[in-house]
């Protein structure tokens, strides 16, 4: 069976919107894990600045995981911006080939609708060559 390209670019744009929904889940996985750094920063420096003896004593280690964490970040946040920029890539791709296969659609149904009339007028030529 012969499928139309219509019928071809509406796979490709569920593959599309696939792959759009799995770099938004992505996007989702790096925003949770720069929120659970930043509360792990929070618990850190209220650590350091804390006058209890027992977190004075391990300042420095603090400090260290501090720095740690700092980077970390930075990290999270080139990937979620490189995330952000994969969605809207993919969400670009996805709507452009929806309105080709809009287009391809239209084209499909406009074909048809000139087969028909074609149709229509060989059948009135043949019953009008078939009077005479």
């Amino acid at each position: 069976m012969a499928q139309s390209r219509s019928d071809k670019l509406k796979r490709l744009v569920t593959v599309q919107r696939h792959l759009e929904k799995m770099a938004e889940i992505d996007l989702a996985n790096t925003t949770r894990q720069r929120q659970e750094v930043a509360e792990t920063m929070d618990v850190v420096v209220e650590a350091i600045n804390s006058l209890d003896p027992v977190h004075r004593s391990f300042s420095y280690h603090y400090s260290g995981q501090y720095s740690r964490l700092q980077q970390q970040e930075q990290m999270l946040s080139n990937v979620q911006q490189m995330h952000e920029m994969r969605v809207v890539r993919e969400r670009t791709k996805g709507d452009r080939m929806e309105d080709r296969m809009k287009e391809a659609r239209s084209a499909e149904e406009r074909e048809a609708a000139d087969d028909s009339i074609y149709d229509l007028i060989d059948q009135y030529i043949a019953y009008k060559s078939g009077n005479d």
